[in-house]
């Protein structure tokens, strides 16, 4: 029997940056929240009205170190800067196997991303965290 809910396992992530494909390997986390701006108009004759307009997504993502893939991508990030003055983008795409078995592929557009690694110290993983905001989410299957 299928599992009737979406869990963790289901769920994996890659990166593109440049055209430039970084596989992740051993994901441990992965969240993405909608951001709003809230617009609200104070009538004078009326009842006050809010809603709100997309602002793009942030989320993390954290992965027990296992090669130097993120190390590798910030360093390329940071050269690409210091030596052409350019601030690269990339894509995040979310795979999710959804409890009927099919797969919804999200891609998230424009990305920034900061990079934190937990201490390196004896008897301990080494888990890295990826902080980004996206500019767009969108549904590509």
């Amino acid at each position: 029997m299928a599992n009737p809910y979406s869990i963790g396992r289901d769920c994996r992530i890659t990166l593109l940056w440049n055209g430039t494909r970084v596989d992740l390997r051993d994901v441990t986390r992965f969240q993405a929240n909608q951001e709003v701006r809230q617009q609200r108009a104070d009538p004078l004759n009326s009842t006050p009205v809010e809603f709100n307009t997309p602002n793009g997504w942030r989320g993390s993502f954290q992965i027990a170190r296992a090669n130097a893939a993120l190390d590798n991508l910030v360093e390329a990030i940071e050269s690409s800067f210091w030596n052409a003055g350019t601030i690269n983008t990339g894509k995040i795409y979310q795979y999710v196997r959804e409890p009927d078995g099919t797969t919804t592929t999200w891609e998230f557009s424009s990305v920034s991303f900061s990079l934190t690694t937990d201490p390196w110290q004896a008897e301990g993983m080494v888990h890295q965290t990826c902080n980004f905001f996206a500019s767009t989410r969108t549904k590509i299957s």
